[in-house]
């Protein structure tokens, strides 16, 4: 029998970049879920906090080359890859000399928001499944946690669900509790939109705020996991939407979350 094979996607991980529990949750998790024989690939940008020197990154030259759209402009997707220190995991780092090279994630030394960090995740999301593609590895399971990983879902279900690599995905988001003042300008909709996707889809994106992006992920991941037992006002909200309350919820706050979340794996393909 094959290994259930489980792609891992976020913002942050340790030891790499830490600003929120996101980080610490993929340093654990995706090495103990290899542990008990699932086979594990990791994506994650290369934001400039991410000392490549010191973390040993190195480009993967037969992956990049691809240019990916983001609205009317195209851009060059770089990846780098390197590994956990004390751990059979390799990481595989999306990067862009526009949108990820800042010493900074979304917020600038004097705590403003960047003005195109929709762009940035909008590049990071078609960037990892293209990554995916040119690895030419069929995960049965995409992992997506935080705001960030949000339109995944979504593409896994509209213009990569006749993919080969991509046909029998299932696909999990995570929320956690990271509140921010993240607001966006001009037209995200066509930003977003690649094919099979059309406006009514991307109704939740006209708030032009982060959130936006976290009911995407809720309303077509197959599964929905509440990642922390305390969140903020406008994520309570979300989840008490007609659409979310239809999706299936677990709650992975108890202290065996290695042990639920591989049981989850497998009812998940079941």
């Amino acid at each position: 029998m094959s290994k259930v094979r489980v792609l891992y996607v976020a913002s942050e991980m340790n030891p790499f970049l830490e600003t929120s529990k996101v980080a610490d949750f993929l340093r654990k998790l995706p090495q103990e879920i290899q542990e008990r024989g699932m086979e594990v690939r990791i994506l994650v940008p290369r934001f400039g906090l991410i000392n490549e020197r010191k973390n040993r990154l190195h480009e993967v030259v037969r992956l990049s080359g691809i240019n990916i759209s983001v609205g009317d402009e195209e851009k060059p997707l770089i990846i780098k890859v390197a590994s956990v220190p004390n751990a059979k995991l390799q990481v595989y780092f999306i990067d862009n000399d526009d949108y990820f090279h800042r010493k900074s994630v979304f917020f600038d030394k004097d705590n403003i928001a960047h003005t195109d960090n929709d762009e940035r995740a909008i590049f990071f999301c078609k960037g990892v499944l293209e990554t995916v593609k040119k690895l030419g590895w069929s995960p049965d399971i995409v992992h997506c946690n935080d705001w960030m990983t949000g339109l995944i879902p979504l593409y896994l279900k509209t213009t990569y669900k006749k993919d080969p690599i991509f046909k029998d995905t299932k696909s999990i988001f995570s929320v956690y509790n990271n509140s921010m003042e993240l607001k966006f300008e001009g037209d995200i909709t066509k930003k977003v939109k690649m094919m099979d996707i059309d406006d009514s889809m991307l109704g939740h994106l006209e708030t032009l705020s982060y959130e936006g992006f976290v009911k995407i992920g809720i309303e077509y991941a197959d599964l929905v996991i509440q990642a922390e037992e305390q969140l903020n006002q406008g994520l309570i909200d979300i989840f008490k939407t007609t659409e979310a309350k239809n999706k299936h919820h677990i709650n992975m706050l108890d202290e065996n979350v290695t042990e639920s979340h591989f049981n989850i794996y497998h009812e998940l393909l079941a």
